[in-house]
């Protein structure tokens, strides 16, 4: 940001906008993020979670796990 320009100040002048011109420089920003990555919502990988906790409760009862699991909250 240039010297001497602040968020603030940058919030008052956005305040002074008419709806009508809020909303486009809203577009405008919403674009400008998208093309950077930051706006871009990433897919999660749920394959390459496949099968990690294979072998996690290896003869344990179920109801057993979930028992001490609220028995650890109190």
């Amino acid at each position: 940001m240039p010297k001497g320009i602040t968020l603030g100040k940058i919030e008052k002048e956005v305040e002074r906008l008419t709806p009508k011109d809020q909303l486009k420089l809203l577009e405008k920003l919403a674009h400008q993020l998208k093309k950077t990555g930051v706006a871009v919502k990433k897919e999660l990988d749920w394959e390459g979670l496949y099968g990690l906790g294979k072998g996690l409760w290896k003869n344990e009862d179920a109801q057993e796990y979930v028992n001490r699991l609220r028995e650890d909250r109190v």
